[in-house]
C-alpha cells in the first residue's frame, strides 16, 4: 500500500501544542486513494524534507482555519488574520521539494493557496473585498457541518485538462469555505477550474515531472457521494 503524507496543522489545545488534521482527510485518502495516511507534523524546527519525502510515494497538503503568512509573497497581514507560522515553515519548501522530486501533491484549500505561494504566486486576502467577486466564505449562519460544506457555487472545469479528463465532467457544484485565493498566479501553473466570479478554484502544473493537483474547495467532505471528488482521490492514488 502506497504511503501518502498528510501534513498537518500546528494548533493550541488546552493550552498546550498540538498536530492535527480532519478525519476526512484520512478516510479520503484511504478509501478514496487506496494509500496509508502517514501524518506530518509542524515542529519548531520543521523535519528534514528529504527524509520526508524518503518516507512516502505523495503528499496531501490540506485545508485549515489559518492561512499562509502575506510576508511570502510580499504582502502585509490583514488585520484579524490567523496565521500558522511553523506549517508555512513545513509546507511551502516541502511543495517545492515534493514536485521536484516527481511525487505526486494533492493540494486542498488551504494547501491549494501553499501550492500558488510556494512557485511564487500571490493571493487576495479578502475575495469577497473585491467589486464582482463571490463571497466565497462559508454560511455565517450555519448550524451544522452538512449545511457549511453544502454546495455553494458552480466551477467550468476547462477542457481537456486535468480535472475533465479525470471526472469526465465540464461543470460541477463545489462547496466553498475560504476568504482567501489566488491573485497572481504562479509560474506553470495551469487553470483547472474557475467560479462564475473568475476566481480560479483550480490548478495544476502540465510541466511537473509527477501529478500536481490543487483544487480551492473541499473535496474530502463526504467524497463518497460526489463524483468529481472521487475522481480527485482516485487520480492522486494511481499516480502514487
Amino acid at each position: 500500500m502506497p504511503v501518502v503524507g498528510l501534513v498537518t496543522d500546528r494548533r493550541v489545545f488546552d493550552g498546550m501544542a498540538v498536530h492535527q488534521a480532519n478525519d476526512e482527510y484520512i478516510t479520503a485518502i484511504r478509501d478514496g486513494s487506496g494509500a496509508l495516511p502517514l501524518l506530518i507534523p509542524s515542529p519548531d524546527a520543521p523535519l528534514p524534507v528529504a527524509q520526508i519525502l524518503a518516507a512516502v510515494d505523495g503528499l496531501v497538503f490540506t485545508g485549515a482555519p489559518s492561512n499562509v503568512a502575506p510576508m511570502h509573497y510580499g504582502a502585509s497581514a490583514r488585520p484579524g488574520t490567523e496565521l500558522d507560522d511553523l506549517r508555512d515553515a513545513t509546507t511551502l519548501p516541502l511543495l517545492v521539494a515534493a514536485i521536484a522530486a516527481g511525487k505526486p501533491v494533492l493540494a486542498i484549500c488551504r494547501g491549494f493557496q501553499e501550492l500558488n505561494v510556494a512557485l511564487g504566486g500571490s493571493l487576495h486576502q479578502h475575495v469577497h473585498e473585491i467589486a464582482g467577486r463571490l463571497d466565497h466564505r462559508e454560511p455565517q449562519d450555519a448550524d451544522s457541518r452538512n449545511i457549511e460544506y453544502a454546495p455553494a457555487h458552480a466551477i467550468v472545469l476547462t477542457q481537456d485538462g486535468v480535472l475533465a479528463c479525470l471526472s469526465g465532467l465540464s461543470e460541477a457544484m463545489v462547496n466553498s469555505l475560504h476568504h482567501q485565493g489566488v491573485d497572481r498566479l504562479a509560474d506553470g501553473l495551469a487553470v483547472e477550474a474557475i467560479a462564475p466570479d473568475g476566481q480560479i478554484e483550480a490548478v495544476s502544473m502540465p510541466g511537473a515531472k509527477g501529478f500536481v493537483l490543487g483544487v480551492q474547495w473541499h473535496p474530502e467532505w463526504a467524497f463518497a457521494h460526489n463524483a468529481l471528488s472521487r475522481a480527485i482521490f482516485a487520480g492522486f492514488g494511481a499516480a502514487l
